[in-house]
């Protein structure tokens, strides 16, 4: 239970990072009407939070290294609540972009820690699990903000909506933002990061707590003798040593967005809007994409520490590509309605079983204890950076006659496709393993090269 939730808390953070996420795609129609917004505007708004992220995850490393996760979560949440605010009460649009920026700070920095936190504080046996819940966390904010958005737009006309309405549903996040603030007070520190501190007893008696008395003294005596081999400096990651999980991390960030799945959450609504829905039934497909992106993030949640992360990431690509041929084959053909949600939430389903969760999860897995948080900052950086170009690039990829929607999918489908090749060639099976004993399949002087096969 103390594990639980001391992993239950952490994840609010990424229930935050899903509810503002997703809260634009309710957001966006009224926000064109009420400021006038053009396409490029539009992505935008979309993107504003995300040029927040890229410094936010880029500062985070170094922060939480050097103040510790759990500080760094809590300033996470007043920032969240803050933007919150701030979102609801804009007079212009730049106004309305400063206020998503001070939210993608809060995104960024916590979409680094709470990954390493859940890591550092959970016995190997569950890491798997416990990490997904991270993305759990996500998927259920992203779930929950399409929900309250579809209330808040069912509460009056499309001219409420455009003065009130998207208002409200970016006010919301006060709410979930004062929980999470609330239930950090009694969460501990990330053992590992009191280790490097040197508070050794304190390490224990959560390491303790985690896992048991035998468990807890495994554990610190890993964690030293890992200590007293690192380095623990930015450039170390950069080494030859590390090459090969720093390549692995962006890779993975990197594919797990230019599949495209964030230009469906956050504008899932105006996609099935120019494939001929009315408004009110694109609300409603987009809840429809955020139930199917949460029952099936439980499915990964038991699979990930019983069939592992590799085959998972290998079978999930292979879905998505299929997935996103279809889907802009259906575009090209003129076929819209049920058929194309239906191929899209078979997108979504194969995403949330690998690529949603498991990128997170290696992340926080393949780096040495010393440069983890640091190593973290760089995955996150790509992962944001990867994000806001698809958010940037998807309205004006979609409206454009020369691309249009159908070749915009297919694109997608071939990244999809590349991610496959590179996981069949490059990564490893970490199901089962210590932090400890992952870091030693960079260190062939230490342990041989796992093999591609999933143990």
């Amino acid at each position: 239970m103390f594990v639980l939730f001391a992993t239950f808390a952490t994840a609010l953070g990424g229930f935050l990072f899903g509810y503002d996420t997703a809260v634009i795609n309710g957001a966006n129609t009224y926000l064109k009407s009420h400021f006038l917004l053009t396409s490029g505007q539009v992505g935008m708004a979309g993107a504003s939070a995300i040029l927040g992220c890229i410094p936010g995850a880029m500062l985070a490393g170094f922060l939480s290294d050097r103040f510790g996760r759990k500080k760094l979560l809590f300033f996470c949440a007043l920032l969240y609540a803050l933007s919150g605010i701030l979102s609801a009460v804009p007079r212009t649009f730049p106004e309305f972009l400063a206020a998503r920026f001070l939210s993608g700070l809060g995104i960024g920095a916590s979409s680094m820690v709470c990954p390493v936190y859940i890591a550092e504080i959970a016995p190997e046996r569950w890491r798997g699990r416990l990490g997904s819940l991270f993305q759990l966390a996500i998927v259920t904010g992203i779930f929950v903000t399409l929900f309250v958005n579809q209330h808040i737009q069912g509460m009056g006309d499309d001219a409420w909506n455009a003065s009130a309405g998207w208002r409200w549903m970016l006010g919301m996040e006060v709410l979930p933002a004062a929980l999470f603030a609330g239930l950090l007070l009694p969460v501990p520190e990330s053992p590992r990061w009191l280790a490097q501190q040197g508070q050794n007893e304190a390490a224990l008696d959560i390491l303790t707590k985690a896992g048991g008395a035998e468990h807890a003294q495994k554990e610190l005596a890993a964690i030293r003798a890992a200590m007293s081999q690192e380095e623990g400096r930015l450039r170390e990651l950069f080494s030859r040593a590390y090459s090969r999980p720093l390549i692995i991390a962006v890779a993975l960030m990197i594919g797990s967005q230019f599949c495209g799945i964030n230009a469906i959450i956050y504008y899932s609504t105006e996609i099935f809007e120019s494939a001929g829905a009315l408004k009110d039934a694109a609300f409603t497909s987009s809840v429809w994409i955020g139930l199917v992106n949460l029952l099936f993030t439980f499915v990964a949640i038991g699979l990930v520490d019983v069939a592992g992360r590799r085959p998972l990431l290998l079978v999930g690509t292979t879905v998505q590509a299929l997935a996103l041929g279809v889907v802009g084959w259906m575009f090209h053909a003129g076929h819209h309605g049920l058929p194309l949600l239906v191929c899209i939430m078979v997108f979504i389903s194969a995403f949330a079983i690998a690529m949603g969760p498991i990128p997170w999860i290696l992340c926080s897995e393949i780096f040495p204890n010393k440069v983890r948080g640091r190593a973290m900052s760089i995955a996150t950086f790509t992962i944001w950076t990867s994000c806001y170009i698809v958010a940037q690039t998807f309205p004006m990829l979609k409206d454009s006659t020369a691309v249009g929607p159908a070749r915009t999918f297919w694109i997608y489908g071939v990244v999809s496709v590349l991610t496959f090749l590179f996981v069949w060639r490059n990564v490893p099976e970490t199901k089962g393993r210590t932090l400890e004993q992952i870091e030693g399949f960079w260190q062939p002087q230490k342990a041989p090269e796992p093999s591609n096969q999933s143990s």
